[in-house]
């Protein structure tokens, strides 16, 4: 059971649905990185870090070394709020 509980908005399931549609090869990462950030957002092979500048109300999390997902990470309240899915430069936008 997940420790972090995941607030998905319409605007996320959006690109989502999206970007796996463009990337199929991509789910089993996908998934398997949004089960591990549900139990361990801190596991080393998440690589999970603040972002700077206009973006530093956010974190990002790897899905491989390519491909990252930018969240809302409210420690206090265990939730973990997606925002973009992309390569690098689409999720630091």
């Amino acid at each position: 059971m997940p420790e972090y509980q995941f607030l998905n908005t319409k605007q996320f399931l959006k690109r989502e649905e999206r970007f796996l549609k463009k990337h199929p090869d991509i789910i089993p990462q996908y998934e398997k990185t949004i089960q591990l950030l549900g139990k361990d957002p801190y596991h080393p092979s998440l690589r999970l870090h603040k972002l700077k500048g206009h973006l530093q109300a956010y974190h990002t999390v790897s899905i491989n070394m390519k491909y990252r997902i930018t969240i809302e990470f409210i420690i206090q309240d265990k939730m973990i709020i997606p925002v973009m899915i992309g390569s690098h430069d689409e999720a630091y936008r």
